[in-house]
């Protein structure tokens, strides 16, 4: 998955030095070298939900870290206040890594994301009456998809007994 590609507040400014660029240094400190300084997972999920564009290397191999340090962001969030991923819901995820599906699952999670941001957009903007059809067709959308993937794992029983696998 790709870093987050996010619109800059400052579009003309950010495409000019392209994406901030954060370092992760061996004692676990970011280094965010726009500003000089070394920042905290809090002023990432700030950038996160600014829309910055960003991306976290390793400060010794360049190696792009920006999913860990996502999915630590989430860890945190998980760990304090109300959770947003039941541990049912985890599990299911954890049962399609390494699955033939686990890429299917993670382009309909991203769609489903995709789709139902878009749908809190509209509402934000004052467009509460499109709400009742954007919900509806992000629902049937939600079900093609579901139902395309089942399809798909039945093809897969026939071709491949025993799959897929029993739980």
């Amino acid at each position: 998955m790709p870093s987050p590609r996010h619109a800059s507040s400052k579009p003309d400014e950010a495409a000019a030095q392209g994406p901030r660029v954060l370092k992760k240094y061996p004692n676990r400190r970011l280094y965010d070298t726009r500003s000089s300084s070394y920042i905290t997972l809090a002023d990432v999920k700030r950038m996160v939900l600014a829309g910055e564009d960003f991306e976290v290397r390793d400060a010794k191999t360049g190696e792009d870290l920006t999913r860990s340090i996502l999915l630590q962001i989430i860890l945190e969030e998980e760990s304090g206040g109300v959770p947003m991923f039941s541990t049912s819901m985890l599990a299911n995820i954890i049962r399609f890594y390494g699955h033939t599906m686990q890429g299917a699952m993670g382009s309909m999670l991203e769609r489903n994301l995709q789709a139902f941001a878009e749908m809190q957009k509209q509402l934000v903007s004052g467009q509460a009456p499109l709400m009742q059809n954007l919900m509806g067709s992000y629902l049937e959308q939600s079900r093609a998809m579901f139902d395309k993937m089942q399809e798909q794992m039945t093809q897969a029983g026939a071709v491949f007994p025993g799959f897929p696998p029993k739980r």
